[in-house]
């Protein structure tokens, strides 16, 4: 299944009960679709939502509304069946919002161009947390409910872990020779996996986080995007159109799943019952694959990788009192995020925008 854009799409979300999908695109646009076995994915609607690209997009509140975030830096919460806008928070960012994750049903979390995070509570109506720990854009970020903590990767090459109890950046890590781009955490919590532009993926023990343990060779260009599928394995996307369900610890590309097109995936996202597997490309295109038949088609084993032995790689990690800090980096590696693009703010209070959602 599959849909036409006219313009780039930078991100997507299925709705977390109903068979809909939302992407948002480069015009600052929001498309809702709705999907089905037995035909093409219908659009419900088309709507401006931001004066420049809308490079994030999630579904809050059981799905009644649709959240996204700018490059004008403003956060918009927008009704799931209308498309009409409840609210909006123009100054939610100094910079233009590049990332936005639901950290549980009264938070969200936003990153922007500069590497600032911020959280949202929306039973405060108001900020409640702020971490200015990198020095480039926020790429991708993820929540550890256990322990009440943000993971983020950056455009500096350096991975957080943020307190959100605390209020504090607990560890840093050094700074790599790739920018960071996406990461997921896997083996129970024990580790976690990032993306780079070479198409090495870093794995760090967890409580260990000044470098990598291992880096796995096995894609061959940039791991924009990747999805957990279950403990020992995820899904990639990278730069050439490809994806690949990979293996971590054995380390290895288990098969190529799809070939979205010659051109790089931008994101992937699950349906709520992992029925689906939604990608998005420079192509333009939504396509949306049964995942049982990715999984159960032809196995072709693509060049597995040897890992490169790094630091300690057994699953006796430390918890998280045990977590290096690391606050002063050596050296920053000036990256720039791809996604440009800088937006105006306003004065209009943050307390409002929640109060109207």
């Amino acid at each position: 299944m599959e849909a036409l854009h006219e313009e780039l799409p930078f991100d997507l979300d299925f709705h977390p009960s109903s068979p809909l999908v939302v992407t948002s695109l480069i015009t600052g646009e929001l498309c809702l679709f709705r999907y089905g076995p037995e035909s093409q994915p219908e659009r419900l609607f088309s709507v401006k939502a931001h004066k420049e690209s809308c490079r994030a997009v999630r579904f809050v509140d059981s799905g009644k509304v649709i959240l996204s975030g700018s490059a004008d830096c403003s956060v918009l919460a927008s009704d799931v069946e209308s498309g009409k806008p409840i609210a909006r928070l123009e100054d939610a960012h100094e910079n233009a919002i590049n990332r936005l994750v639901c950290l549980t049903e009264s938070t969200i979390a936003t990153g922007d161009d500069e590497g600032c995070i911020k959280v949202w509570d929306t039973r405060e109506r108001s900020c409640c947390n702020s971490f200015e720990v990198h020095d480039d854009y926020i790429s991708d970020m993820t929540y550890v409910a256990d322990s009440n903590q943000i993971l983020a990767t950056s455009g500096d090459g350096t991975l957080s872990v943020n307190n959100l109890r605390r209020n504090k950046v607990r560890s840093r890590s050094e700074f790599s020779e790739d920018e960071l781009l996406s990461l997921v955490v896997m083996k129970n919590g024990k580790k976690v996996v990032c993306g780079t532009p070479s198409g090495a993926l870093l794995l760090y023990s967890w409580g260990y986080f000044k470098d990598c343990s291992d880096r796995f060779l096995g894609h061959t260009q940039s791991v924009d995007t990747m999805l957990k599928l279950d403990e020992e394995t995820l899904v990639s996307g990278s730069s050439d159109g490809v994806i690949r369900l990979v293996g971590i610890l054995p380390n290895r590309i288990i098969q190529p799943l799809a070939e979205h097109s010659e051109y790089p995936i931008e994101a992937l996202a699950f349906s709520n019952d992992k029925k689906y597997l939604g990608s998005i490309s420079h192509d333009k295109m939504l396509k949306l694959w049964d995942l049982e038949e990715l999984l159960n088609g032809p196995r072709v084993v693509n060049g597995d990788e040897p890992a490169e032995a790094g630091s300690d790689d057994s699953d006796d990690d430390s918890d998280d009192d045990a977590m290096d800090v690391d606050m002063a980096a050596t050296s920053s590696k000036g990256s720039r995020s791809k996604k440009a693009g800088k937006g105006q703010s306003s004065s209009r209070p943050a307390s409002d925008f929640f109060a109207d959602l």
